[in-house]
């Protein structure tokens, strides 16, 4: 009965970031291609950057494709969240390299850098942790 439970809450924290990941990914999505797609919204981002813009948009596709990786328990969702927990970072320092050279920036990227940072390293660290207690148990 108690690995019942267990595997209950195991599940609905899977379905939960996974969900995150996908909703993630698709609002990712859909700012990303608006300032990057749309003429009368690229006008007005002011100071974006833009290799930080698409690196993200393209990250999208793979927020997408993680979060259902994840809630399809495929072991290829650990690799592709590590990719992109770290490719989200170097991004990251990338940026942190752009504004310490005197690029413009808009302040409102470096808080969201950060929350998609903190964001896939949860993940990424989920991912591990899950695959990890799989792989255990297969042994037993």
């Amino acid at each position: 009965m108690e690995q019942n439970n267990s595997s209950k809450n195991g599940s609905l924290i899977t379905w939960t970031i996974s969900l995150v990941a996908i909703i993630f990914g698709m609002m990712t999505l859909r700012s990303g291609g608006a300032t990057l797609f749309v003429t009368e919204v690229r006008a007005n981002v002011g100071n974006a950057v833009f290799f930080v813009l698409w690196i993200n948009f393209i990250l999208g596709f793979a927020y997408i494709a993680a979060g259902v990786g994840l809630i399809l328990g495929r072991s290829w969702a650990k690799n592709l969240s590590l990719g992109i927990a770290s490719i989200t970072l170097l991004t990251y320092a990338a940026f942190g390299i752009h504004i310490a050279v005197g690029g413009l920036f808009m302040a409102k990227t470096v808080k969201v850098m950060a929350i998609r940072s903190l964001v896939w390293l949860c993940i990424a660290f989920y991912a591990v942790k899950t695959d990890t207690i799989k792989i255990q148990n297969q042994e037993d």
